[in-house]
């Protein structure tokens, strides 16, 4: 009916008009919903990236046999959970306990180098086979440096008891010295060689070496048995192997304290200028480092030692 009265409309008006005699109800509620429509969808948020369905990668990202969502499992169970803080400091104590071990190492083994150094140019110039008398009266020679034990370390220093200036200030640095030591949990003694046969007999060396410290070992003898013990020491003095007839007279020798190890043997020498202080950290160095004879020849051959 309606197309009837279309075609009718068409034949009888020109052009268009024939949308005039359309219902306008149907055409405008048309247009109504299609507005609706539009504002709907400019109102409705776009989706994320997170709310966007997963895009697939190109398979050579996939492991293969696997799929994207094991690989991701995969990957959040490793990666950066090991680099945590408890990793680096893990990783900062063994790596700085590791250095300072083999610093440590190195330096005493160095230690040790140098004190065999030493005792090479030492031992056919500094030290050797003598035999004094202490202040008991009983024989002291070289054999009573050794210590069984490997521990104690002696400080000699040659001088005399009428000396004015130079042996009570090395006597005071040597029990000073030894005090340090034991402090330190080093044992040490202070021995004082009389170089003056003459007024120094043991009675004399005894009461004199009390005013410093009881424990310092007198040593004193004969005029040869002084002459060759300074001889094996390389100590210089100039005391007449007779009274003169003045009966006074000063000793002229040599200002060293030798630093002999448990072994016995000649280690280092110091001099007037040397600190009680820088003596005591000497023998630290020095003590940290020592191994008896047969044992430091063992290790001389080791692989370790060779290492660093």
């Amino acid at each position: 009916m309606l197309s009837r009265r279309i075609v009718r409309a068409a034949l009888a008006g020109p052009g268009l008009g024939c949308f005039a005699r359309l219902p306008k109800r149907a055409f405008c509620s048309s247009i109504i919903r299609l507005q609706e429509q539009q504002k709907q969808q400019e109102n409705q948020p776009t989706p994320k990236e997170s709310q966007l369905p997963p895009k697939k990668r190109p398979l050579s990202r996939v492991a293969i046999g696997g799929s994207q969502d094991s690989r991701k499992k995969y990957r959040a169970g490793s990666g950066l959970e090991f680099a945590t803080w408890k990793a680096v400091v893990i990783l900062l104590v063994v790596g700085g306990t590791g250095t300072w071990y083999f610093q440590r190492e190195k330096a005493r083994l160095q230690k040790q180098r140098e004190m065999e150094s030493n005792r090479k140019i030492g031992r056919p110039l500094i030290g050797g086979p003598f035999s004094l008398v202490d202040t008991n009266g009983e024989k002291f020679t070289e054999q009573d440096l050794v210590d069984p034990e490997g521990k104690r370390w002696s400080l000699i220093y040659f001088g005399f008891s009428l000396c004015p200036d130079w042996c009570p200030e090395e006597i005071e640095k040597m029990v000073t010295t030894v005090n340090n030591s034991k402090e330190e949990g080093i044992p040490a003694r202070a021995i004082f060689i009389s170089t003056d046969h003459i007024r120094d007999s043991p009675e004399t060396l005894k009461r004199y070496l009390a005013e410093f410290d009881p424990n310092v070992v007198g040593l004193s003898g004969s005029y040869e048995a002084i002459k060759h013990c300074c001889k094996q020491f390389r100590v210089y003095f100039s005391t007449p192997p007779e009274i003169p007839e003045d009966k006074f007279f000063l000793v002229d020798h040599s200002l060293f304290t030798y630093l002999i190890d448990p072994d016995g043997k000649f280690v280092e020498v110091f001099g007037v200028e040397t600190t009680p202080e820088a003596m005591t950290e000497k023998i630290k160095g020095f003590a940290s480092a020592f191994v008896p004879i047969a044992e430091r020849e063992a290790k001389q051959k080791s692989w370790w030692s060779k290492l660093v």
